[in-house]
């Protein structure tokens, strides 16, 4: 019971006090205009450059912005824990740890569902972008499953916020990456094969893919596939992430130390 607990109420707690971005003023532009301006920018882009259509870019963004909490919201769990000396203090708790990090996580992964979700309306709304019925139960399942295997790519970033004094710059960095090699702006079929490799062990890349499959019609039986490696990704990810949280913290206290970067 405790480490429930501590999951739910330790993570909604930390959230509410990490993040003074939650209030609206700071929230609107950050967490929803921000992401609404890239779907049109992109989508325009697309248009003039008559690439693709509204669909192939209104999905690719709206499932690509799931990262930004997922990855942000991580980096900024350490990064603010690290701001206002409170990391030392969590760490020296017998608390479970498994418990405490995923915690935190899940009010960022619930976070980059709603954007998800905002993204898609605004698509709706604004682009020549709509799904029928049918499809949003599905599109719902791998946004969420896409969400997840962000977030945990993001506890891997936030690890090594127990060694490194500035995460945020590989946070950001990280977030280009994903532009680039996941095939959310440009066919994932058309890049150079290697940055299909890199593009096929990072999340997003197969959760884009089904999504759009989706949106064409296919069932979840077709795109099962997809689902599933995205899910493998997010779950590898997660394992790697608690494997570091583990590590440098034993490691920070042999050396007394939890910064050496």
């Amino acid at each position: 019971m405790n480490a429930v607990r501590i999951f739910f109420i330790g993570g909604f707690l930390a959230y509410r006090a990490l993040f003074n971005w939650i209030h609206w003023s700071i929230y609107v532009p950050t967490m929803i205009g921000g992401p609404i301006f890239q779907i049109l920018f992109f989508a325009y882009i697309g248009r003039y450059a008559k690439l693709r259509s509204d669909e192939f870019f209104v999905i690719g963004n709206a499932v690509a912005i799931t990262a930004m909490g997922g990855i942000f919201g991580m980096a900024m769990t350490i990064g603010g824990e690290r701001w206002t000396q409170t990391l030392s203090a969590i760490l020296a708790t017998p608390a479970n740890r498994f418990a405490l990090f995923l915690g935190r996580a899940l009010p960022n992964l619930l976070n980059g569902i709603f954007v998800s979700a905002v993204g898609f309306v605004v698509g709706w709304w604004l682009l020549d972008f709509s799904l029928k019925p049918s499809e949003i139960p599905k599109i719902a399942l791998v946004v969420f499953v896409t969400a997840f295997a962000c977030t945990a790519f993001g506890m891997v970033i936030g690890a090594f916020g127990l060694r490194g004094r500035d995460i945020f710059f590989f946070a950001n960095l990280m977030i280009f990456v994903f532009l680039l090699f996941c095939g959310v702006n440009v066919p994932f079929e058309s890049l150079p094969a290697w940055m299909q490799a890199v593009g096929r062990i990072l999340p997003l890349t197969h959760g884009i893919d089904a999504a759009r499959q989706i949106a064409e019609g296919a069932s979840l039986g077709d795109v099962s596939e997809l689902i599933w490696t995205e899910a493998g990704i997010g779950l590898c990810y997660a394992g790697l992430a608690y494997g570091l949280f583990r590590f440098f913290e034993i490691d920070g206290r042999r050396r007394a130390s939890l910064e050496t970067m």
